[in-house]
């Protein structure tokens, strides 16, 4: 299999798979990412921080690990390989979630793809989480972005940019 075959084909895959968005794929991304492309976890957690910065979907992180494993045809690769296949998917299960209407099979696939949803988010959470949080700092930086995002209604890029200045501002003074 080609690079780019292969970029594309594991993206592609991830797409199908992202069920409760983007996010509940990381562990699995990471995973595939170290196996295909020896893409560190280090590289993965600084693409994936970069990509929230983005305005856009949350998951424009994939298009810059495409293009660090590949350059321009890399990115290009991915972001087709990854927001297509889950669109199309998306456009005809949206019809016949429609056309099923208010049934009993409905009610029933909807509460067990919500529990699955929030675990496969959850884990995504835990793969950027032992990376990131590995002292008492990080630790408080993650706890008090988590707090302000909760209780106040301010920009979360003004957030992530001052939890940002007060790492980096530690960073320099040891």
């Amino acid at each position: 299999m080609t690079g780019l075959f292969q970029l594309a084909s594991v993206f592609a895959m991830l797409s199908l798979l992202a069920v409760g968005g983007g996010s509940a794929v990381l562990p699995e991304m990471q995973m595939q990412l170290k196996q295909h492309f020896d893409f560190s976890q280090t590289q993965f957690v600084h693409a994936y921080s970069v990509g929230q910065l983005a305005p856009g979907p949350n998951m424009l992180a994939v298009i810059i690990m495409g293009e660090m494993i590949d350059g321009i045809i890399g990115a290009l690769i991915v972001a087709l390989a990854f927001f297509i296949p889950s669109s199309i998917l998306c456009l005809y299960a949206g019809r016949l979630w429609i056309r099923i209407g208010d049934t009993p099979w409905r009610h029933s696939l909807q509460q067990a793809l919500e529990p699955i949803s929030i675990g496969l988010m959850c884990s995504g959470v835990y793969t950027i989480a032992k990376e990131s949080l590995v002292n008492w700092q990080s630790c408080a930086i993650a706890l008090v972005v988590g707090l302000l995002l909760l209780k106040t209604k301010i920009n979360p890029v003004l957030i992530i940019l001052g939890a940002g200045f007060i790492a980096y501002a530690g960073a320099a003074i040891k």
